[in-house]
């Protein structure tokens, strides 16, 4: 079965390091024994003495193009076998939206913040904003998607309270920025791309973010702010 011509230049420009490679991989032992010069036979290649050749603006542009490609699919397979909610049978609402998002925080492709009130294990209520992503980074996911621990907001996340104690705190991640003391009221600033994220449910919640209000079975109240990140 013949190769096309984008398969035959894919080829071209992944086997061969550098464009003069790729130009002596077209030079024969005959074509240097009458030139007596390298360099010579090249230039014959590239101007086309020999057969139809990429350009040297064409390889390189071709070559970080199958990169990026083989990049990708290396860090979907990676992101594949490292997806905690793989596998899973979810029955509640809240952790389906998990899992749906859970390859997109993972890639950087989103930034999700996630809101919790509910009761904690001493009974008190409290309630907290968490950066999806950044805990996707440091906690294993896999008890929470099986149903043995219960995902909740903690003093560490973006920010927490507990209606008991009044204990109140806020933190920066290394996705999004806390402003707490805006007349707008309580904010996120996305540390890669210095977009607002707004979560007053009376607000829409800013530019390239959405708002998602789940009914779950596991908490009194969830909501789920999704960032997207635009690639240029």
């Amino acid at each position: 079965m013949e190769y096309s011509t984008a398969a035959r230049f894919h080829d071209s420009v992944t086997q061969f390091k550098v464009y003069e490679d790729y130009l002596d991989s077209k030079v024969t032992p005959m074509d240097l024994f009458y030139l007596k010069s390298r360099e010579l036979a090249r230039k014959l290649v590239e101007h086309g003495h020999k057969g139809t050749v990429l350009s040297r603006k064409e390889f390189e542009e071709k070559k970080a193009a199958a990169q990026a490609r083989n990049i990708s699919n290396r860090l979907s397979v990676v992101f594949s076998r490292t997806l905690a909610s793989a596998g899973k049978e979810l029955k509640d609402n809240f952790l389906k939206a998990l899992a749906e998002r859970e390859e997109a925080n993972r890639s950087g492709k989103m930034t999700s913040v996630i809101f919790i009130r509910d009761h904690n294990t001493l009974g008190q209520e409290v309630s907290g904003y968490i950066d999806y992503a950044h805990r996707l980074k440091t906690q294993d996911f896999e008890p929470y998607f099986s149903g043995k621990k219960r995902l909740m907001p903690g003093r560490s996340d973006l920010c927490y309270y507990n209606w008991k104690t009044q204990v109140s705190t806020s933190n920066s991640s290394p996705n999004f920025e806390v402003i707490y003391d805006d007349p707008n009221g309580l904010l996120f600033k996305n540390k890669r791309d210095k977009k607002i994220l707004n979560v007053d449910p009376l607000s829409g919640p800013g530019e390239d973010s959405n708002r998602t209000f789940l009914q779950s079975d596991l908490y009194i109240h969830v909501v789920i702010y999704d960032h997207n990140i635009r690639t240029v």
